[in-house]
């Protein structure tokens, strides 16, 4: 496929150039990562030939320039034992009335979205698609010098990414996507699906919080973020109403929107534990999403939460079908994509994971709704991603799951000749293995803290009728 030209202002008069550029080939996925030609201007009603899936002037142009740039600097920085990072290329989806641009620190312990709304744009159109691009040098640059009245034009496509103001214009090819990314954007999803809003900030104390935050090079901070009559301080003790932030250092790529900011929200378990946090931040016409794992030191791509869903039974059935149900919508309704499938919605969540599993489904915690990304698919990707999904299998073909004598809700499993003990709590809602114990060394060390066993998921698979 050729690109056809693109309009956009480039010199001083309003002159307009046209800037032709053509992409060809398909959409891989390779040992190294995810290769994109577009995803490929899919939408809805079928495959659109049509370049570009998201063009428009910004009405804001600040703030669509600096959350950009503050996506390029959360991916270029390792905040765990920090060091910089050429990592610079955000995940652009347009879902018809927005356009989402995610990416990961380069640590992976930091996941950062920025939700451009359909009121922030004036003269285009925001199609369906998904592409990869690196913010390079030159359209850092020209983001970076945009000011407050100028004229800031997007275009998103088969070709990449374009900018355009009055003074330069940029083009950033697609780019390969980190595999490290592709298994990130799953648990990530999975994470934040159970996090619920339990700090709110006005104006003026987000502006206050995010001004006090320590430079990306401090030493790490954590406590318990809790509400005083100023605002909000970190405390070494819960308190109702609280939420733990684990390095409040990895929170500084929000300062340089900090002059938009008109309120935030955190986001946390909801039994008021220590885990995953995320913060969202309102901005004009725009949101900034901001998720971090339960320690500095761990990645999104090693929290395994996504393996009690993934053994669900009949799971990757369910997923082919849900994924031929889902066109681009920016709010997945659970309810009635069951309705379409004629599944129920405890199957149609589980599907939602497998997908998420290949980073096509993500969660929006301020709509506390599924978005559709479109990526290619790749039927092996949740044996790869999951080797205790893989060895739990194993354990299954070789017959090693029996129940324990005498013990209501126990197992026994043989694994590396010793059997380990796996008890079910049976008056808990939700997966078997979210509900699980092992006495296994991995359970001892993380607690069910980076998702199930190997022994645990053994038992689901083996079992699929005993549900908590």
């Amino acid at each position: 496929m050729t690109a056809r030209p693109t309009v956009y202002p480039s010199d001083r008069g309003c002159q307009n150039r046209r800037v032709s550029r053509s992409y060809a080939g398909e959409s891989l996925v390779g040992q190294d990562g995810m290769a994109f030609a577009l995803a490929p201007a899919l939408t809805p009603t079928g495959v659109d030939a049509a370049p570009s899936f998201f063009h428009g002037f910004a009405t804001n142009p600040l703030v669509l320039a600096r959350g950009l740039v503050t996506l390029a600097d959360i991916t270029a920085t390792r905040y765990f034992q920090f060091a910089p990072s050429s990592l610079r290329d955000p995940i652009l989806t347009a879902s018809g009335d927005r356009l989402r641009a995610e990416c990961f620190s380069a640590c992976n312990g930091v996941y950062a979205r920025l939700d451009l709304l359909s009121e922030g744009f004036d003269g285009g159109d925001i199609g369906h698609g998904t592409t990869n691009v690196d913010l390079g040098t030159d359209t850092r640059a020209a983001l970076s010098a945009v000011q407050r009245n100028e004229l800031l034009h997007l275009d998103v496509g088969m070709d990449g990414l374009a900018v355009a103001t009055l003074e330069a214009t940029t083009v950033e090819r697609p780019v390969q996507m980190p595999d490290r990314w592709v298994r990130a954007l799953g648990n990530a999803a999975e994470l934040h699906h159970g996090l619920v809003p339990v700090l709110t900030l006005n104006a003026v104390e987000a502006r206050s919080f995010i001004a006090a935050l320590p430079p990306a090079t401090g030493a790490t901070r954590s406590g318990w973020l809790t509400r005083t009559r100023s605002g909000v301080k970190l405390a070494a003790l819960h308190t109702a109403g609280s939420v733990f932030l684990a390095g409040a250092h990895r929170l500084s790529g929000i300062k340089r929107v900090l002059v938009h900011v008109t309120g935030m929200t955190f986001y946390a378990p909801a039994d008021g534990a220590a885990g995953a946090l995320l913060a969202v931040v309102a901005l004009p016409q725009a949101r900034l999403t901001v998720g971090l794992t339960a320690e500095a030191s761990r990645g999104y791509s090693g929290e395994g939460s996504l393996l009690a869903s993934l053994a669900a039974d009949s799971v990757r059935e369910d997923a082919d079908l849900v994924a031929v149900l889902l066109a681009f919508e920016p709010v997945i309704e659970v309810d009635a994509l069951a309705r379409d499938a004629a599944l129920s919605a405890e199957r149609v969540r589980a599907a939602l994971a497998v997908l998420a599993a290949s980073g096509r489904v993500g969660w929006d915690a301020h709509d506390q709704a599924y978005f559709h990304r479109e990526l290619p698919d790749d039927p092996d990707r949740v044996s790869k991603d999951n080797p205790r999904l893989v060895a739990a299998r194993a354990l299954v073909a070789e017959g090693a799951v029996r129940p324990e004598p005498g013990r209501e809700g126990g197992w026994r499993v043989a694994s590396g000749g010793v059997d380990y003990l796996v008890r079910v709590d049976g008056r808990a809602p939700g997966p078997l293995a979210d509900h699980a114990t092992c006495s296994c060394a991995w359970y001892l060390r993380h607690t069910g803290g980076r998702g199930a066993c190997k022994h645990v998921l053994a038992v689901q698979l083996s079992h699929p009728g005993v549900r908590p």
